[in-house]
């Protein structure tokens, strides 16, 4: 039956969620708290362990700015294989087989994580099969999140990508909670080993709703002459949106690497004389998340919407970048006061991470249902790798900045001791400027949604 003739039959709306949901809700959530959980103490540990051990003062710029460039480094391979991943998915594999195959690889990143915390090379292979691993899944994730609905369902798409965002952070606050702490008291080995345990509950996780999902088989590689025109056409409108996104990658990536570091400057005493870890001020973020992600749902958005202003996506994705730009101000002005010789309060930078969660939730959970929506059916994975490869280039950039700042190039007199602010000024100015070309050319671009076709 055609998809031409499914539009003019009367669908019969249905409130009944796919059976498959808790399953990837529920493994995403684990995933993600292993991947953060890492993440967290990530930064920190690089400069502790391998460039600035002794605690030199003078070696701290330099040491800072080389665990900047390995992080945005590893982030950005973890955020490039997802392409790879959904070309396995969509033409050789489908999405179940290429998930549950490249996890396993994904634990045996976080078994060399534990293994080899005092050697930078293993370390660093660890690493990479992390990034393989995570990357390779997760534009097939919630892709097939998304092949679980069908005409009659697809209206509880958007609450459920929702919840599909909030299951991510809820693991991520966790995990940016205790594995600091775990970190702090008994050492590398622990606080990366415990992440790879909660890997190894995610994949069994997904691999005990293996009778629930409804599985898109493989297309194969065959061209379509029609099918390759809609796609190159599809692809083209998803690009022209998300040519913008990898600059808010670029900045949001940052609160967990350089606001990490950042936080070691600040009184971190957080409430009553209770004192908290520089790695663990990064937890506001997914806690923002999680607190926010129901109120737009479930009262920001339906607000709007009965007053007459439909906040379509991309209206959401502008005012998430502003948010983000918004963010960036004052961070830029917590280093304005660190670089004067202050002491800022660590609630400065917090405040800094809401307005960031905003932004976040307006920009990427919009980007996340965008790319499936407005996809074919036999490239949704490929388009949610399209949307992850944003955040690969993102971070490769800032990585390259961070090289040339730890090696003394051009980019150096961002990160001159004592006016260090310029740094997050820098990227302050660029959105300004990404804002005013997107709100222009936002005008020109059409939707056209494909969902449960056949």
């Amino acid at each position: 039956m055609s998809s031409l003739s499914n539009e003019s039959q009367v669908v019969i709306k249905s409130d009944k969620y796919p059976a498959a949901i808790p399953y990837i809700i529920g493994n995403e959530a684990a995933e993600r708290f292993s991947f953060y959980g890492m993440r967290s103490i990530l930064s920190v540990f690089l400069v502790a362990q391998f460039f600035n051990p002794t605690g030199n003062a003078a070696l701290e710029a330099v040491a800072e700015a080389k665990s900047n460039e390995q992080v945005h480094l590893f982030v950005s391979l973890a955020y490039f294989t997802p392409m790879i991943g959904a070309l396995l998915a969509d033409w050789f594999f489908g999405k179940y087989k290429v998930i549950l195959y490249v996890s396993i690889v994904y634990c045996i990143g976080h078994l060399f994580l534990s293994m080899f915390d005092k050697d930078l090379t293993w370390f660093g292979y660890g690493l990479t099969l992390i990034a393989i691993g995570a990357g390779g899944i997760k534009s097939c994730v919630s892709a097939n999140m998304g092949d679980q609905f069908d005409k009659s369902n697809e209206h509880l798409m958007s609450k459920v990508y929702g919840w599909f965002y909030f299951s991510i952070n809820a693991g991520s606050v966790l995990s940016n909670f205790f594995i600091p702490i775990l970190y702090d008291k008994y050492g590398a080995s622990v606080a990366f080993g415990v992440p790879g345990v909660l890997m190894a509950i995610a994949t069994f996780i997904f691999w005990l709703g293996r009778k629930k999902y409804i599985i898109v088989p493989p297309s194969g590689i065959k061209f379509n002459a029609r099918k390759f025109k809609e796609g190159l056409a599809a692809a083209g409108k998803v690009l022209l949106v998300f040519a913008f996104i990898p600059l808010f990658w670029a900045m949001w990536d940052q609160s967990l690497a350089e606001w990490v570091l950042q936080a070691k400057h600040l009184d971190l005493n957080f409430w009553g004389g209770f004192a908290i870890l520089p790695s663990q001020v990064q937890l506001a973020n997914p806690v923002f998340l999680v607190s926010f992600l129901p109120v737009f749902t479930y009262l920001i958005y339906p607000f709007f919407e009965k007053k007459g202003l439909r906040l379509t996506p991309l209206r959401k994705i502008g005012l998430g970048l502003i948010f983000t730009c918004l963010s960036f101000v004052i961070i830029a002005r917590v280093q304005d006061g660190i670089d004067g010789g202050g002491n800022p309060s660590v609630w400065n930078q917090i405040l800094g991470y809401l307005i960031l969660s905003w932004g976040e939730i307006l920009v990427w959970v919009t980007c996340l249902e965008y790319a499936y929506t407005n996809s074919p059916k036999y490239m949704k994975s490929t388009m949610a790798a399209i949307g992850l490869l944003t955040v690969s280039v993102g971070n490769y950039l800032v990585s390259m900045m961070n090289g040339s700042i730890s090696e003394g190039g051009y980019f150096a007199y961002l990160r001159v001791s004592g006016a260090e602010s310029a740094y997050y000024w820098f990227f302050v100015k660029l959105m300004v400027v990404e804002v005013i070309i997107f709100l222009l050319v936002s005008k020109f671009i059409k939707e056209k949604r494909y969902v449960g076709e056949d």
